[in-house]
């Protein structure tokens, strides 16, 4: 074979391997976002069962039945949103072009069984549920009953009381102590049916020693009271196993939960190591083409050694743009994903960008060193991840959240680091302590665990001020851009509250750079 058809090939099998390599890249993106779409929907499925479950249990605790059917019309809504999660799941399970090559992460035996049992569980959920709502729109109605006959019970025992003390018949007064006895044993200590029974026995008693009209009439009521409260009791303890059941529920979906997400964990992992040998051994193949290639032309066609020196440095080039080319990729997956947690509250793009920006420069001069400043500047838009679990309703409500709806918006921090403290890569890890830390304050006033100081990472002190920089400065639903003195005297009094006050510092010193970001990456509309 000449040396022509010997380049040729050479050539057309390079383009191959390089072809084989980028299409494994896009398998490897492609996959990453399934798996954390497939994580995300289980976490999903949890909190709604979780949320379900609270309603449950706030819902023996409800006194009428207008609260009882806001409950259960809340509750349906939880359902249909588990339902919307879980058909997801079945979208998932169509093959797609990818399938071909890797089958879907659900379709794993240990997941899809964790994922069946998730399902099977929020139908017991809503058994659980539509059990206590029947026992406890029962309990109301019984209370009523209560509240009403109890006054008449209360009225003829003084009566009887004040009737008995006039006789001063020392056996009478003897049986009538032993009737307030067993009265405040069944209203108040035991209320069992055992006791009601000797209360009853002991008004028989003193009727046939004093046997009058308010004997009868409080042996009657006293029927009706003592009945109501023995079968108050007997639905409480009812409704409190199955409150406990629906926990155990809860408890148990969440170590299934759990062992999803390792399990995702460990076959991401695995499926990453596979493909980069592969990509590795191609690699090799390559650089042994190019090697064999250079040799082959040296000796046939008596190239110099500086031009056979330059076509490998080419090939190897080329190889080095392809490894930078992955680790490109997996920054844009890491700042897309951050776009995606924006954008569902609303957000344009480019204020990750300008966080990204903002917390780099801070970095830099705080004195973390050039690599560490542009890895937080890559982590920093994973800090507002967390509210693809926010629910829209809360996450774009054009104005200000109540009690509840702020506890749940609080949320997002702990829940962005749920979603990524379990990756081993450096920028993940870093992008976890910086979703977790973000809403901490100085002062310890923040949120989710109330650091303060230097307990919190330098990573969420960073972030916390460059987001609040430009969450100020920028249009929201609730609320339109303040100026830039607004903006700045609210920094100065939270010198040493809000925020570091060696960052405030670093931010006015050197003002006019955030200030060029700001323009450089302004939104447009």
């Amino acid at each position: 074979m000449n040396i022509k058809k010997i380049i040729k090939i050479s050539f057309i099998l390079i383009l191959f391997i390089i072809t084989v390599i980028g299409v494994i890249n896009t398998v490897i993106i492609y996959q990453i976002k399934e798996n954390n779409l497939t994580k995300q929907s289980i976490t999903n499925l949890v909190s709604m069962q979780e949320k379900m479950n609270e309603l449950l249990k706030d819902t023996i605790n409800l006194d009428s039945i207008d609260k009882l059917d806001k409950y259960k019309e809340d509750f349906s809504k939880y359902e249909l949103e588990f339902e919307k999660i879980q058909d997801t799941f079945k979208e998932q399970d169509k093959n797609d072009f990818i399938d071909f090559f890797i089958s879907d992460i659900q379709k794993n035996e240990i997941i899809a069984k964790k994922l069946n049992l998730l399902f099977e569980s929020e139908q017991e959920i809503e058994k659980a549920f539509e059990t206590i709502y029947s026992l406890q729109e029962n309990k109301i109605e019984i209370i009523d009953e209560f509240e009403r006959n109890y006054p008449i019970e209360n009225e003829l025992r003084k009566k009887l009381d004040h009737e008995i003390s006039e006789r001063k018949d020392f056996n009478l007064s003897q049986l009538f102590s032993d009737v307030k006895y067993y009265s405040k044993e069944v209203l108040y200590q035991k209320r069992d049916r055992e006791t009601f029974d000797k209360w009853l026995g002991k008004i028989e008693l003193l009727k046939q020693n004093f046997n009058n009209s308010d004997t009868q009439k409080y042996l009657e009521i006293v029927g009706k009271v003592g009945n109501s409260v023995v079968k108050i009791k007997e639905i409480e303890e009812i409704e409190f196993d199955i409150r406990n059941k629906s926990f155990n529920i809860i408890n148990l979906n969440k170590q299934y939960s759990s062992e999803m997400e390792d399990e995702i964990e460990q076959l991401s992992g695995d499926f990453i190591n596979i493909t980069y040998l592969s990509i590795l051994l191609l690699l090799i193949i390559v650089i042994s083409f190019l090697t064999l290639l250079s040799y082959k032309v040296y000796k046939n066609v008596g190239l110099s050694v500086d031009e056979i020196e330059t076509k490998i440095e080419d090939g190897l080039t080329e190889i080095t743009n392809l490894n930078h080319e992955i680790e490109n990729t997996q920054k844009e997956v890491v700042f897309t994903m951050g776009a995606i947690g924006e954008s569902r509250s609303k957000e344009t793009g480019n204020h990750v960008k300008r966080v990204a920006e903002y917390s780099k420069l801070l970095a830099f001069y705080y004195g973390l060193d050039e690599k560490e400043s542009e890895m937080l500047k890559q982590a920093s838009p994973m800090h507002d991840i967390g509210k693809v679990a926010i629910p829209d309703a809360i996450l774009n409500k054009p104005g200000r959240f109540d009690e509840d709806e702020r506890k749940i918006m609080n949320t997002h921090a702990a829940l962005g680091y749920e979603m990524l403290k379990h990756s081993n890569r450096p920028l993940l890890k870093m992008a976890a302590i910086v979703a977790n830390e973000h809403h901490e304050k100085w002062d310890g006033s923040g949120y989710p665990r109330s650091l303060s100081g230097e307990n919190i990472h330098i990573y969420g002190r960073i972030t916390a001020l460059a987001d609040v920089f430009d969450a100020l400065g920028s249009d929201r639903v609730y609320k339109q851009a303040w100026d830039d003195e607004k903006i700045f005297n609210l920094f100065k009094e939270e010198r040493a509250k809000h925020f570091d006050p060696k960052l405030v510092d670093i931010f006015f010193e050197h003002l006019d750079e955030f200030l060029k970001i700001r323009e450089a990456f302004k939104d447009k509309f």
